[in-house]
């Protein structure tokens, strides 16, 4: 496979809590324009995983590259900047603020307009917040919730709040979408709209990375997949190889 195709490659990560080995030698590779999972019982370490991708943890050891440009994930603004945006298993929005002006603060993180400018209010800097608040009605609309971009955001029901959340990571342009636990708390007409959405993001061009609970909704939705378990790689490649796997059939279905 060559480099031009990949989109997240991740060498030999090791992390530990003091005496606690929670990842060793972790790697993986997720080609572009594709839905790649990330999964393991609990306490896997995939959490600790996906926290070390995206800046929360500082790995001990590891080599990151997104896009073929190498990254550090020591800061989580770092690897927004890198091109990874990431949405978290509690939701975490602007609760008092509208669907519409939570997807414009995810934007706002590509402008240009200085603090003189916004003070006094240039035309650069007016065209630009018309432009932001443009592209985030788009948004909205692209994952399905255009209608309730004026609803302050903690009065919109869970499974909008989740997409409400995936809009405003999307509005930062990312080249890696990571998501945690999307589906959590959802029921399963939400579940199978989330999929949907997901592919449709997928199909559009943005590379997504997905930690997940749910087998099943991982195993329909993924292209390829890293099962995880003590912190080491339990088995990687396409969903039905890893379903028939022995070691992921002993570890993560208690052998049935």
């Amino acid at each position: 496979m060559t480099q031009e195709n990949i989109m997240l490659s991740i060498k030999g990560v090791n992390k530990s809590f003091g005496g606690l080995k929670a990842l060793q030698n972790v790697s993986l590779e997720v080609k572009k324009d594709t839905i790649y999972g990330l999964i393991g019982p609990n306490g896997a370490g995939k959490t600790t995983f996906f926290n070390v991708i995206t800046g929360l943890y500082e790995p001990d050891s590891g080599e990151f590259v997104l896009n073929g440009a190498h990254y550090e994930p020591t800061a989580v603004h770092e690897v927004a900047k890198s091109g990874i945006a990431r949405t978290f298993q509690n939701i975490r929005l602007f609760g008092n603020m509208t669907a519409l002006e939570n997807v414009m603060v995810g934007r706002h993180v590509r402008t240009k307009g200085g603090v003189l400018g916004s003070i006094f209010g240039s035309k650069a800097v007016k065209k630009e917040e018309a432009d932001i608040k443009a592209r985030a009605m788009e948004l909205l609309n692209y994952v399905g919730i255009g209608q309730y971009h004026d609803y302050v955001a903690r009065n919109l029901a869970y499974g909008l709040q989740r997409r409400l959340e995936i809009a405003r990571a999307l509005a930062t342009d990312p080249k890696l979408l990571a998501l945690d636990e999307p589906a959590a708390g959802m029921n399963s007409t939400e579940k199978l709209d989330l999929t949907k959405l997901l592919r449709k993001i997928s199909d559009d061009g943005t590379t997504i990375l997905i930690i997940e609970h749910d087998v099943k909704l991982i195993m329909e939705l993924c292209d390829e997949m890293t099962v995880l378990n003590y912190g080491e790689i339990l088995v990687q490649g396409k969903p039905d190889h890893v379903r028939h796997d022995e070691g992921f059939i002993s570890a993560y279905l208690g052998g049935h």
